[in-house]
């Protein structure tokens, strides 16, 4: 079973303008509950890990999880508000967000709480809830208590405009860098926590750290990957843009998926990966974040939308 941590919130989106103010449509959300969601679409078993409020928007999350067979026993109710993600669109369709979730839910996760599932084979986390207390704190005595049994992804998905302080990311990345064994993340994230440092500079330098398996997504220019036995690209894949949102936790649920379904989770299977095996891992997660590419929002594929 995957264990993925973090926050959950509602996405919500400019529709349109009425007589009196603006059409808003709101969408669960938030990038580890994507991931969650992503894993079971795609076939896998998957815990979420996280305090969900017991307001309107917080039962609305936990029903679209449970509908889409995501084990909901570690969740914990908080009397907390749900944190609201403003979602602004350029003309490309990338998105932009602001984020209103000052002493929310998801911020308060109980480590004295939390319940954990057997047979965990694979722990993802990342996004604000790895930056931001208390819940940071619970996350990384999970890390220190989980790492030699489970393989640990992450990525930092840095979000400024819930947490400005670059230093708490940087410092949360380089925590992290001895102790997961695969690590994603963006060109534009990368930019922001190592600048001047080349995507093949960083990931050699991260390996070198401990980790296993390293992937910088780029946005239009594909993905990068490098293990310890290879090096290997993919270029991106052409799609009806819509936007962007959910493009990179697609990514990481099916990168997740792919090596679940051939046995790889291990490090040291990660690690052992050569040059092919790596590019059609990256090729089949270029795909999918392609299809989310081509929805409204964070609207993930299912298993039978995807390549065997």
């Amino acid at each position: 079973m995957f264990v993925v941590c973090g926050e959950s919130l509602m996405d919500v989106f400019a529709t349109g303008t009425t007589e009196r103010g603006l059409a808003l449509d709101a969408r669960v959300g938030g990038s580890p509950f994507n991931v969650a969601v992503g894993l079971a679409r795609l076939a896998q078993p998957v815990a979420f890990l996280s305090s969900i409020s017991r307001d309107f928007l917080g039962d609305r999350l936990l029903l679209a999880l449970a509908r889409e067979g995501v084990d909901t026993s570690t969740v914990q109710r908080v009397d907390a508000p749900t944190t609201l993600g403003l979602v602004g669109l350029d003309a490309q369709g990338v998105a932009s967000y602001a984020f209103y979730g000052h002493g929310a839910a998801d911020r308060r996760l109980d480590p004295d709480s939390v319940a954990w599932p057997s047979c965990v084979r694979a722990i993802h986390l990342g996004s604000y809830a790895a930056v931001v207390e208390p819940v940071a704190t619970t996350l990384r005595a999970l890390v220190e208590r989980e790492r030699h049994g489970a393989l640990i992804a992450y990525d930092p998905n840095v979000r400024l405009n819930v947490e400005p302080d670059l230093g708490r990311w940087r410092d949360t990345l380089q925590w992290m860098l001895t102790r997961c064994h695969l690590l994603k993340v963006s060109e534009e994230d990368l930019a922001l926590l190592m600048p001047g440092v080349s995507a093949d500079a960083f990931a050699a330098a991260a390996l070198a750290r401990g980790v296993r398996m390293v992937v910088v997504t780029r946005g239009a220019d594909g993905a990068f990957g490098m293990t310890g036995a290879a090096r290997a690209s993919v270029p991106t894949v052409d799609v009806d843009l819509i936007d962007t949102v959910g493009a990179g936790d697609t990514f990481q649920a099916a990168l997740l998926t792919w090596l679940a379904e051939r046995d790889l989770l291990a490090p040291s299977r990660v690690h052992g990966l050569d040059a092919q095996p790596l590019t059609a891992a990256l090729g089949f997660a270029s795909r999918a974040a392609a299809v989310t590419c081509s929805r409204r929002g964070a609207d993930l594929p299912r298993r039978h939308e995807l390549p065997a």
